[in-house]
C-alpha cells in the first residue's frame, strides 16, 4: 500500500481521508512497515466499507489486515440500525465465528515433555481434522436446531464439558438472536457429522508453553506463569458456517438491489439491519456463532479426556474463548452518546477493556483476554483489552499474523514434508492429514506475528500479557 495516500496520526495509526462516496474516514492501526506490505486492495476495501450506509466513526483495519472477501481480513466496522445501518455477509466471512480457545493444563513444560509425542499422537487420533473431517457425533435435524440455539451451553448440557467452562467464553457460550429456521437444510446437512472437528486450512490444535511474561498482574489474574503449558484450538463453524455465507450472499445481494444501497463491490452484499433479509441473515449468522462455540466446546471435552488419561496430575481448565468472524450487537459511545450498534469483525478479535460486566470476575480489572494465533513455527500471544481500544476501535484488536502470500504461492515455495522436518529440528512436533495443507500454512507464508502484536500493543488496542511458544501442533 502506498503510504503517501494516508495521513499519519502517529507511528501506529494512519487515516484514509474521507473522499468521494465515503461517509467516514478509513483508519489503519499499523506501522509503516506493516502498511507497506499490505496489498493496495486493502485500501480500496477499507474505502468501500466506509461508503456503506449507517457506518459509525471510521472503517477500520487491524495490524494484520490483508485482502479479503468484501471487507479486508482484519476489518472492523460498526453500523447504527437507526441511521439506516446495514449488515453485510462480507463483514463476517464464510467461516462464521472462527475463533481461538485457550485451555490451561495445570502442568509445566517439564511435566508434559516426557509424554509430548504420545500426547500429540492422541490429539491427532481422537480430534478429527482435515478437509471434510467428520466426528463420532451424529445429530438429527431437531438436535441440530437445539445446538444452533444453545451453543456451548447445549454442549455442556449434553455432557461435553462442565458448567464452569461457560464463564470463560464470549457471551457465556451462547449468543441470543439465533434462528435455525433461517439456516438452510443444506447447511444443516453439512454439519450433522462435523461437530467436534477441526477442519482444514489455518485451523489447528496446539500444545504451547508460556515463554515470556510482559504484564505480571494480568498474567496472575489469568492464572499464567512462565513454563506453564496451555493448549489452544483454532476453528469455527465448519461446513454450516460456509453454507450460510454462500446462501446469504445471494439473498443480501438481492436486498441491496431492492433497497438501492450504494454497494461499490458485489462482495459487500448487504441489507438494511431492520429489513427482512437483514433480520434473516442475523438469525442465521448468530446460529453459526453458536455452532462454532459448541464445536470448540466438544473439542475441549476431547482434549480434557486425553490429557486426564495421560497425566493424572493434569487439570484442564478454561482460560478464554473468543471469536474473530462475527457481527455482534454491542453498546458503544459515539460522539458522547451511547448507541446500540452492529459491530462487524472480519478477522478481528473482540478486545473489551477493564470493567466490562461480560468478563469473568477475575479478569474485569485487567481486561478481556485477547488470543492471537501465530503459526506452527512462531509464537502466539495472549493480550488484554484496554480502555483506549474501546474508544478508538469499538473494543477490537488483530486476530493473528495475517497471510503474507496466497496458499497457491505457498505451495509453490514449500513442500509439506520439508516444513514438518524443519519444525521437528526446532523441537516442534507436527501431525497433519495433508502435506499440501502444511505447505499452505508454512510459517514463511505469514507476516511477522510479533510485529503485528507489537503494533496492536503500541496502538493501545490491547496490551501484551504473555507470549506462548508451540511445542506440538495438529493440523488438518
Amino acid at each position: 500500500m502506498d503510504i503517501k495516500t494516508l495521513n499519519k496520526v502517529n507511528d501506529y495509526l494512519w487515516d484514509i481521508p474521507q473522499q468521494g462516496a465515503m461517509r467516514v474516514p478509513g483508519r489503519i492501526f499499523a506501522t509503516e512497515d506493516l502498511i507497506s506490505g499490505m496489498d493496495e486492495k486493502v485500501r480500496e476495501q477499507i474505502m468501500n466499507v466506509a461508503a456503506l450506509p449507517g457506518i459509525q466513526v471510521a472503517s477500520m483495519a487491524m495490524p494484520d489486515a490483508h485482502w479479503g472477501y468484501g471487507f479486508p481480513i482484519g476489518g472492523v466496522a460498526a453500523f447504527d440500525p437507526d441511521e439506516g445501518g446495514i449488515i453485510s455477509m462480507g463483514g463476517v466471512g464464510f467461516d462464521i465465528s472462527c475463533g481461538v480457545r485457550t485451555m490451561k493444563t495445570g502442568m509445566t513444560r517439564d511435566e508434559i515433555m516426557p509424554g509430548l509425542s504420545q500426547l500429540v499422537d492422541e490429539l491427532y487420533r481422537r480430534v478429527p481434522a482435515g478437509l471434510g473431517s467428520e466426528g463420532l457425533i451424529r445429530l438429527s435435524p431437531p438436535q441440530i436446531d437445539e445446538m444452533l440455539i444453545g451453543g456451548a451451553e447445549w454442549a455442556v448440557k449434553k455432557g461435553y464439558g462442565v458448567k464452569e467452562d461457560l464463564d470463560y467464553i464470549e457471551e457465556h457460550g451462547r449468543v441470543s438472536g439465533a434462528d435455525p429456521s433461517h439456516v438452510s437444510d443444506s447447511a444443516k446437512k453439512r454439519q450433522h457429522r462435523e461437530m467436534g472437528t477441526l477442519g482444514s486450512g489455518n485451523h489447528y490444535l496446539e500444545v504451547q508453553v508460556v515463554d515470556e511474561i510482559y504484564d505480571e498482574q494480568a498474567a496472575l489474574a489469568m492464572g499464567l506463569r512462565k513454563n506453564d503449558v496451555v493448549i489452544s484450538v483454532h476453528c469455527g463453524s465448519r461446513g454450516l458456517g460456509h453454507q450460510i455465507g454462500t446462501d446469504y450472499l445471494k439473498s443480501l445481494a438481492g436486498a441491496a438491489r431492492r433497497f438501492k444501497l450504494p454497494i461499490r463491490d458485489r462482495e459487500l452484499a448487504s441489507a438494511p439491519i431492520n429489513s427482512p433479509e437483514g433480520k434473516q441473515y442475523f438469525g442465521a449468522m448468530s446460529a453459526g456463532i453458536n455452532c462454532a462455540l459448541a464445536n470448540r466446546q466438544i473439542i475441549t471435552h476431547l482434549v480434557r479426556e486425553i490429557v486426564t488419561d495421560m497425566y493424572p496430575q493434569g487439570r484442564v481448565t478454561m482460560l478464554y474463548d473468543i471469536s474473530h468472524n462475527t457481527c455482534k450487537v454491542e453498546t458503544h459511545t459515539v460522539a458522547g452518546r451511547k448507541k446500540r450498534l452492529y459491530v462487524h469483525r472480519k478477522g478481528a478479535t473482540r478486545a473489551f477493556g477493564p470493567g466490562m460486566i461480560d468478563l469473568p470476575q477475575e479478569y474485569r480489572h485487567v481486561g478481556q483476554p485477547v488470543l492471537i494465533g501465530g503459526t506452527m513455527g512462531t509464537p502466539s500471544y495472549i493480550l488484554a483489552g484496554t480502555e483506549a481500544g474501546m474508544t478508538t476501535a469499538f473494543g477490537s484488536a488483530c486476530h493473528g499474523a495475517g497471510r503474507a502470500m496466497s496458499r497457491t504461492q505457498a505451495k509453490k515455495q514449500w513442500r509439506g514434508r520439508d516444513v514438518i522436518d524443519s519444525l521437528a529440528g526446532q523441537g516442534i512436533l507436527v501431525r497433519s492429514h495433508s502435506y499440501a495443507g502444511v505447505a499452505e500454512e508454512a510459517p514463511g507464508a505469514y507476516k511477522d506475528v510479533t510485529a503485528v502484536v507489537n503494533a496492536a500493543h503500541h496502538a493501545r488496542l490491547a496490551k501484551k500479557v504473555v507470549q506462548v511458544r508451540p511445542l506440538a501442533c495438529v493440523k488438518g
